[in-house]
C-alpha cells in the first residue's frame, strides 16, 4: 500500500492570518480522497488537542509529492 497526506491549513489563535500547511502522512487503505477528507475530523480533533494555539481552518488529502487542487 502507498501513502496518503491529510493536509491541514493551519493558523495561529493569536494571530488569525498566520496560517500555513500541515501535511499528515498515513497509509493509503484504499480511501478515496474524498473518503479520506471525509474521515479526517477525529484525526484533525487529535492535532488540535495537541496544538492547542492553532486552530484548523481547511483541510484536504492527496498524494505525497502530487499537486492537488481543493477538493
Amino acid at each position: 500500500m502507498g501513502l496518503m497526506e491529510l493536509i491541514l491549513t493551519v493558523c495561529a489563535l493569536s494571530q488569525p492570518t498566520a496560517c500555513e500547511e500541515k501535511n499528515l502522512v498515513f497509509e493509503d487503505r484504499g480511501q478515496s480522497l474524498a473518503e479520506c477528507a471525509m474521515a479526517a475530523p477525529p484525526t484533525i480533533a487529535d492535532w488540535v488537542n495537541h496544538h492547542p494555539a492553532r486552530i484548523v481552518v481547511k483541510w484536504r488529502c492527496d498524494y505525497p509529492g502530487r499537486e492537488s487542487h481543493d477538493l
